[in-house]
């Protein structure tokens, strides 16, 4: 597998990683069973909407600081705990939780950030699963003019690892093109020295 960054990190993409039938069934049943709810975070001192729809779930000391909001983990479902033990096998190693988004529309998005919090480790590795309507997903290096533009579709999984989360930014924009709905779930290892507590 080719690292699709040219510089300051690694990034793999596995093209239909589930297959179509496959992506369908987890699509549907992440959709109804998860515990999706709309979050807001504090930025430049107010809070804000998040413009998607969110939850966490890990182990049960799994906890994770985002934009100022203690995230504690829901029980792994059976449903979230197959796919991990599939990524894990393709990563190689292990995930002790995941991030789930619910984009609903094109309206729906992803800021540009890096996921470079210290529960998260030096160089973690972070694996990014996509089910349902495609989403552009864009890179650009934090100090050169380099950019990387991702289209990601139903079944597909992207791992970025190595020393990314330092050197790039990441984001999933807005668009004005119709989109119906589209999870990403994000599995990450949070580190048992730095992990949240209440």
């Amino acid at each position: 597998m080719d690292n699709l960054i040219p510089f300051d990190g690694e990034l793999y993409l596995y093209r239909n990683f589930y297959s179509l039938p496959e992506s369908d069934c987890l699509f549907a049943r992440l959709q109804a069973e998860l515990a999706w709810q709309e979050e807001s975070i504090f930025i430049y001192g107010r809070q804000v909407k998040v413009p998607r729809l969110m939850c966490w779930y890990g182990d049960s000391d799994a906890w994770y600081q985002y934009s100022g909001v203690n995230h504690q983990p829901l029980p792994w479902t059976p449903t979230l705990q197959t796919i991990r033990k599939s990524i894990e096998r393709q990563c190689r190693c292990r995930f002790n939780s995941v991030l789930a988004n619910l984009y609903r529309d094109g309206n729906d998005s992803m800021g540009c950030h890096a996921d470079d919090e210290k529960e998260l480790g030096q160089n973690p590795v972070i694996a990014s699963l996509s089910l349902g309507d495609q989403r552009v997903f864009k890179l650009h290096h934090k100090k050169c003019r380099e950019k990387l533009d991702i289209v990601l579709s139903h079944g597909d999984l992207l791992v970025m690892a190595g020393s990314l989360q330092h050197h790039w930014l990441h984001s999933v924009p807005k668009t004005k093109k119709l989109k119906t709905p589209r999870i990403n779930l994000t599995f990450r290892e949070i580190e048992a020295a730095t992990r949240g507590t209440n």
